[in-house]
């Protein structure tokens, strides 16, 4: 029985279409961000193959300073403190408030699981209202292994006591989803725009295109 939901925080949560204006303004296209976002993916998931750790903030400025390479943009250190800094202020998604609110009116625990730094995601939580929703915060930094690695997943089970298979990650990336089923969790997956699952492997049994949606079916089935 599901007892834990932990949540994904950047793009599951908060939006990162806050971002899109400083990248229009920097690099000239708001297009560029969600290839930011991927490339900085790439480069923390190629730490974690090599065995060379990345954390995320460092592979944020990475990304950056070779999208501006690859864009022909010059990037002063202050543009990259700047833009890397507003991840910590993200908006919420608008359905996200009243969603946790109805999920913590339930028997189920909540806590919050990213692979952003903890002072990272302790200010962005805080910034956008949600920080109370959540029994702890916790990073994937903290286990020296980033999201999908199965550590951060068990660590959730290990701060809250529980089995692995008594926690259901809430995600809207299909890695993911993919991590949390590897490393023995449940999963619900939040399809937000251009967000799809992977067809391999094991799928989650609780999928909707936003956090309302998805709240609405764990209350019924875990609630």
């Amino acid at each position: 029985m599901v007892s834990v939901i932990a949540f994904d925080v950047n793009e599951t949560l908060l939006d990162l279409g806050a971002l899109d204006a400083p990248f229009q303004e920097l690099l000239g296209s708001a297009a560029l961000r969600p290839q930011w976002f991927a490339l900085m993916l790439q480069l923390s998931f190629t730490g974690g193959l090599t065995g060379q750790y990345v954390d995320f903030t460092a592979a944020q400025r990475a990304a950056l300073v070779m999208l501006a390479e690859r864009q022909g943009v010059p990037l002063a250190t202050g543009d990259i403190d700047d833009l890397v800094g507003r991840m910590s202020s993200l908006p919420p998604h608008p359905e996200v408030p009243g969603a946790l609110a109805a999920l913590a009116r339930t028997r189920l625990r909540m806590v919050a699981l990213t692979n952003s730094l903890e002072p990272v995601a302790q200010a962005q939580l805080a910034g956008a209202g949600l920080r109370g929703f959540f029994e702890a915060v916790i990073s994937a930094d903290s286990t020296g292994h980033l999201k999908p690695a199965p550590q951060p997943y068990h660590a959730v089970a290990e701060r809250c006591g529980v089995d692995i298979g008594e926690v259901r990650l809430v995600a809207a990336h299909s890695w993911d989803i993919t991590g949390a089923l590897a490393a023995g969790c449940q999963a619900a997956f939040v399809g937000r725009p251009g967000m799809v699952l992977s067809p391999l492997g094991d799928q989650p049994t609780i999928t909707g295109p936003d956090l309302s949606a998805v709240i609405d079916q764990i209350t019924a089935t875990d609630g």
